[in-house]
């Protein structure tokens, strides 16, 4: 029985990693179809549209995928009907944590339906626009892995009009915070400057943290959260709670 039971999780932990996997295809591919949408075909004169592909190759997305993405964002893919729109859903989770949803959707009743089952099942409430989005900003991030010279950052992200960095020493990391519309701006001055960068994205960052101690609290927003990302339609799940360090400690035990 245990050689049974340790092969199920082994089957279950494969399905969910392929189930993922296929997630991320699709989250990458509708993200180019939207960004072709919102400017040019052109990666070279659409920043958002660059960032999609760059996400989707480093997936390993095939190019003829992102080719067709492109074409189908851009209305000239034959056979090819389906709108997504872009739809950001609000909520809270267990203890009134705030979760803030960006989707695409060809269907915002169908998604609307499947979020609101997802919260009721793990103790949250889908809510109203705009009842928790004004606990955070959005902001551009640049990220960059691997050894970087504080110095050169710092000249950088002052010429590139960032608002703030931040190290990672012992992850071999840095972010760096910029206003959205100053994304592209930064992004060019990093490339100038010849610092390479590893990811672009547009975040939602708290304005303040509301720190957890209660492990069943723990457990019903991880799970809350893990159900949420499952969604086909769901692109970005954001909070503003993080897990007390006692807390992991216990649960580490």
């Amino acid at each position: 029985m245990a050689g049974h039971s340790k092969w199920a999780n082994i089957k279950r932990q494969k399905e969910r990693v392929d189930a993922r996997k296929g997630k991320t295809f699709t989250q990458l591919s509708r993200a180019i179809i939207v960004a072709t949408k919102h400017g040019l075909p052109e990666p070279a004169a659409n920043f958002q549209l660059r960032t999609a592909i760059e996400k989707a190759k480093a997936a390993g997305i095939p190019n003829e995928n992102i080719e067709r993405a492109i074409a189908k964002g851009a209305g000239v893919y034959e056979n090819n009907d389906t709108i997504y729109e872009e739809i950001r859903y609000e909520g809270y989770g267990s203890g009134g944590v705030a979760i803030l949803i960006e989707a695409l959707t060809d269907n915002r009743n169908r998604t609307a339906a499947d979020l609101r089952k997802t919260f009721s099942k793990n103790d949250g409430n889908l809510g109203e626009m705009g009842c928790v989005s004004w606990m955070f900003d959005q902001k551009g991030v640049v990220i960059l892995k691997g050894e970087v010279n504080e110095d050169s950052l710092l000249e950088a992200s002052v010429e590139g009009g960032a608002d703030t960095y931040q190290l990672f020493e012992e992850e071999m990391r840095a972010e760096i915070l910029s206003e959205v519309t100053n994304l592209d701006i930064l992004t060019q001055t990093l490339k100038e400057k010849k610092i390479n960068f590893f990811d672009v994205e547009l975040r939602w960052i708290p304005k303040n943290i509301i720190e957890v101690n209660d492990q069943d609290q723990c457990k019903l927003l991880l799970k809350l959260i893990d159900a949420l990302e499952i969604l086909e339609d769901v692109q970005n799940v954001t909070t503003n709670f993080k897990i007390a360090e006692e807390s992991t400690k216990n649960n580490a035990d």
